[in-house]
C-alpha cells in the first residue's frame, strides 16, 4: 500500500499570500483524503498536481474557521468538475458536531446544488475536551428541522473501550480518532496499517532442506 502526503496549507488564524490555511492531502491507492480545509484550499488544489476529483474523504479536525471556511467552496467547485452519476459514493465527511449544520445551511442559503451526494459523520466530543466554559452542546442543534433535508451520516461516539473514534476500517488499515485537548472539542486522527502476513514458498524451503 502506497501513502502519499501534500501540504496545501500549514498557516493558522488566516490565510496569507505566501501559505494558505490548514489542509493537507493524503493519496491512497488512487484515492485522495483530505484533512482539514481552511479557506482557499480549492484553489491551493489547483495549484498542485493533485486531481481534486479523487477526494472522497474529508477528516475536520475542529471548527475553528482556519480549519473548515474552506469546505462549502470546496464542495462547490468539486461539483462543477462532475457530472450527474446516480451510481457514484457519497464523499464521506468526518467532523465534530456540529458539521452537518454548518454545510447544510450554508449550502441552503447559498442555493448551492451538488452534482455528487455527500454524508456528514459527527463526532460526539466528551466534555473534558475544553475548558468547561468554551464548551458548546450541538447535539440539540436543528432538532425541529426536517431531517431528511439535510445529509445522510453517522452520529458516532466515543468507544471506551478503545478511547478513540472508529470512523473507517477495510481490508487494509484503520481510521480513528483520537480526542484532543484545545480551546474548543478537537480531534486528531490515526491511520494503521493492518498487518501483512509474509508469502512463503513452502516447497522450495522444502527442497533447500
Amino acid at each position: 500500500m502506497s501513502l502519499d502526503i501534500t501540504f496545501l496549507g500549514t498557516g493558522s488564524a488566516y490565510p496569507s499570500p505566501a501559505r494558505g490555511a490548514s489542509a493537507l492531502v493524503l493519496r491512497r491507492e488512487g484515492q485522495c483524503w483530505l484533512f482539514d480545509c481552511g479557506e482557499g484550499t480549492q484553489t491551493q488544489l489547483m495549484r498542485s498536481h493533485l486531481r481534486a476529483a479523487r477526494i472522497t474523504k474529508i477528516f475536520i479536525t475542529h471548527l475553528h474557521g482556519d480549519h473548515f471556511f474552506g469546505l462549502p467552496g470546496l464542495l462547490c467547485t468539486l461539483s462543477l468538475q462532475s457530472s450527474p452519476d446516480p451510481t457514484k459514493p457519497p464523499v464521506d465527511i468526518y467532523g465534530p458536531l456540529g458539521l452537518r449544520s454548518f454545510l447544510w445551511r450554508s449550502l441552503e442559503l447559498s442555493h448551492s446544488q451538488l452534482l455528487f451526494p455527500y454524508a456528514v459523520h459527527e463526532l460526539v466530543p466528551t466534555r473534558d475536551q475544553c475548558p468547561a466554559e468554551e464548551f458548546k452542546d450541538f447535539s440539540g442543534l436543528d432538532r425541529d428541522e426536517a431531517p431528511a433535508r439535510g445529509p445522510p451520516g453517522r452520529v458516532l461516539h466515543l468507544d471506551p473501550g478503545e478511547d478513540s473514534y472508529l470512523l473507517v476500517e477495510d481490508e487494509q488499515l484503520v481510521v480513528r480518532a483520537f480526542r484532543l485537548f484545545h480551546r474548543i472539542p478537537s480531534f486528531g486522527f490515526v491511520l494503521e496499517e493492518k498487518p501483512r502476513p509474509g508469502r512463503l514458498n513452502v516447497q522450495k524451503l522444502k527442497d533447500l532442506g
